[in-house]
């Protein structure tokens, strides 16, 4: 029951009082006063308190008043907000209302039934890994938070598909060549990201005082793992840094001078400033994450004839080659490729161990065939019955 006001008890007391609950917390008090309006205010008052987490039941309430209930999971989600939790997907969790919604339930009373139903209101068509991310992660991390440490069962599916497609050399030579061609700062993008296995979310995100080219090093303050990342700039990627042009400035329209069509125009950022000599406040490369961009990707791959399964064909594609080419050239296992920083752990990295066959699986070069036993002291003592072919 949301908080309400009653009126003054004839014979008892002149004052309103306010009783209910707000995020789970239960309040029955005195307004302390017969004005209506400002008893309202009162309520108002309270609210704020609650929401702020500064509430404190005022011990003078009424005779009679029922105990503080348990926390509900609204309660231990305000509690996480205010502990500087993760926001997403709490909002459309807490304003969730039905049959298995989870903000009014007591946290004694959710189990993993009452996840799992919850989830499926919430997000019906939704597929598991969606499900995992806006529901099952952050109702754990507000039940671990709030003392409640049972394992929390994530839906079928929710790791996804560990299908990786990723860049032969030849396809990515011949990416990157396009991506110069559409725009010199694109391609030297492209090529950073190939190189560096970094994240699309973290490139766009660091600043060119970030950039420590001396040392070949980039260095990215926050990344999707949370922590900071030294990022190792190959020699193809120094010397593509230092070999950018600056940003061409645009002629402005003239009187004396007929422009072609789209030539004119407002100049880029730093247009005709050398791009490492620009303000160490700027972004590195110019580009957001969003659909331009994104759409930039598509269109430089059906220039390069490059087509990859739905979902495997965008700036991603570029940390998988990066992980499959580290595996492959750079010989390093799964663990190598933890501590290179780009993966957390080595059940992320483990993906790329599926890139390339075993050492086990190459030794089927071994095992014996017609032709080897034909061959003179092959395998002596050890050879196969003969094999008869049907004509």
């Amino acid at each position: 029951m949301p908080l309400k006001l009653r009126p003054p008890r004839k014979g008892k007391t002149p004052n309103w009082s306010i009783r209910g609950t707000y995020l789970g917390i239960y309040v029955e008090r005195t307004a302390g006063t017969p004005d209506k309006a400002q008893a309202q205010r009162t309520i108002t008052r309270i609210r704020k308190q609650i929401e702020r987490g500064e509430y404190v039941a005022d011990t003078a309430i009424t005779a009679g008043a029922a105990a503080p209930i348990e926390p509900t999971f609204a309660a231990a989600a305000l509690a996480y907000l205010r502990a500087d939790g993760d926001p997403n997907g709490i909002s459309a969790i807490i304003e969730h209302t039905g049959e298995h919604a989870l903000r009014d339930r007591k946290l004694s009373e959710i189990d993993q039934i009452a996840i799992d139903n919850a989830a499926n209101a919430l997000y019906p068509d939704a597929p598991a890994q969606t499900k995992n991310r806006q529901f099952y992660t952050p109702v754990s991390a507000i039940l671990k938070r709030a003392g409640i440490d049972t394992a929390i069962r994530r839906p079928k599916g929710w790791r996804g598909n560990k299908s990786t497609s990723w860049l032969e050399p030849d396809q990515a030579f011949r990416l990157i060549d396009n991506a110069y061609a559409q725009d010199q700062e694109f391609g030297l993008f492209c090529l950073t990201l190939l190189y560096t296995g970094m994240r699309l979310g973290d490139i766009v995100g660091v600043a060119l005082r970030d950039l420590k080219i001396d040392e070949a090093l980039l260095y990215v303050p926050d990344t999707k793992n949370g922590e900071p990342r030294p990022v190792h700039l190959p020699p193809i990627v120094v010397e593509a840094m230092r070999a950018l042009p600056p940003r061409p400035e645009r002629p402005r329209k003239a009187d004396s001078a007929v422009l072609p069509n789209g030539a004119a125009g407002r100049n880029q950022a730093d247009a005709g400033v050398p791009w490492l000599e620009r303000s160490p406040d700027a972004k590195l490369f110019r580009f957001h994450a969003g659909t331009p961009l994104r759409q930039r990707l598509a269109r430089t791959m059906e220039a390069s004839q490059l087509s990859f399964p739905r979902r495997q064909g965008g700036f991603h594609i570029f940390c998988h080659t990066y992980g499959t080419w580290m595996r492959r050239y750079g010989q390093l296992d799964t663990f190598g490729l933890v501590r290179t920083g780009r993966w957390k752990n080595p059940e992320s990295a483990s993906r790329y161990n599926h890139t390339i066959a075993s050492e086990e699986a190459r030794r089927a070069d071994l095992l014996p065939t017609a032709r080897r036993m034909a061959q003179s002291g092959e395998n002596p003592g050890n050879a196969p019955p003969k094999m008869k072919f049907a004509n």
